[in-house]
């Protein structure tokens, strides 16, 4: 018996992945459903070699739909998400929304797949930040084997993180270099093009950014809440694929030749390390594939028990939509959704 499943958001740059890594997948679905805002309605969005027509969030039924995978920002979260899971139809959100609800899972199906079993209370799971997603796929088998007390990560993220306007901001401001043409800066808070910002979301009280301290936050949740993080987040010019500096504190020594072959046999994971010119992964590589990438790992001398690795995926993928899709395969290999638990 196949499910039906809802992309909600199907237009966006996520959405729109959603779609291809449900197609490339084989997902289980006897029908994919792609639904936007009233204003996309009746556009046409590839799913395999089918065409989909985007229907309008607020006219469709979701009783009768399995799962939805939820890539339509915050504030829709907030407004659309409950309501779905109330028809019965298991939300998979992409936003910020739910991550911090004690009530929503946040789940990397690497890190934390047991944690899925709490969804049943509103019927909506969450899906990390993509910067938090790929740093604890990394995390986990290391913290397994040698306990981390703290981690100090610098992100380099790409500008497809915040959308498709941010993509084109690039591109525009790219071509304004090259032609003198005019620099329209309106998605970012400075000049991306052959630049870097130290600023990804709204600034805090304390002086970080709604970024770092989603990566500390979700780092607690889904890993160790006794982790100690500190963040700088930093946008890059960059379309596809997030890098991170990543050094890390332990309990007890890690040499890295133990982290090598820790990380080579982790689920997730492909380890580039050649300590040669080009021996590691960069952004543009990892786009469009699925794992994580660690390179660059050694021994950090300046702590006891300390570590330092570079960690680049694609912030499209496993920051998001394969980390979704991933979720609602464990739905259905588990057999936890409600109208199919008793075929």
């Amino acid at each position: 018996m196949g499910y039906k499943v809802a992309v909600v958001g199907a237009t966006g740059n996520v959405g729109r992945e959603m779609l291809d890594i449900l197609s490339e997948r084989a997902f289980p679905a006897d029908e994919v459903v792609a639904i936007a805002s009233r204003r996309s309605m009746g556009q046409e969005v590839s799913f395999g070699d089918k065409i989909l027509k985007v229907q309008a969030l607020d006219s469709y039924d979701f009783s009768d739909t399995d799962i939805c995978l939820m890539s339509a920002g915050g504030e829709t979260s907030k407004e659309w998400s409950p309501r779905i899971g109330q028809a019965g139809c298991v939300v998979i959100d992409n936003s910020s929304a739910f991550r911090y609800h004690q009530d929503v899972p946040l789940i990397v199906p690497e890190v934390n797949p047991d944690a899925i079993t709490g969804f049943s209370k509103l019927n909506i799971i969450a899906n990390p930040n993509c910067s938090t997603a790929q740093l604890v796929v990394a995390l986990k088998p290391l913290h397994d084997v040698a306990r981390i007390t703290r981690v100090v990560v610098s992100t380099y993220q790409s500008v497809s993180g915040a959308g498709k306007d941010a993509m084109d901001e690039l591109f525009q401001q790219t071509r304004s270099v090259f032609t003198a043409g005019q620099m329209v800066q309106e998605k970012f808070p400075k000049r991306i093009a052959f630049n870097v910002i130290p600023q990804i979301d709204v600034f805090m009280e304390d002086g970080f950014t709604k970024e770092e301290w989603k990566m500390m936050a979700e780092t607690k949740k889904m890993l160790d809440p006794k982790i100690k993080l500190t963040a700088t987040c930093v946008r890059v010019p960059v379309f596809i694929g997030h890098a991170e500096a990543v050094n890390v504190e332990f309990e007890s020594p890690m040499s890295a030749e133990q982290a090598t072959a820790i990380l080579r046999s982790a689920p997730g994971i492909l380890v580039v390390d050649k300590r040669e010119p080009g021996g590691y992964m960069t952004p543009h590589e990892a786009a469009g594939e699925d794992a994580t990438y660690i390179s660059r790992i050694r021994e950090d001398a300046t702590v006891e028990n300390g570590l330092a690795f570079w960690c680049v995926s694609d912030n499209l993928r496993k920051g998001a939509a394969l980390n979704t899709v991933q979720i609602a395969e464990m739905l259905v290999n588990r057999k936890l959704l409600p109208r199919h638990q008793a075929a």
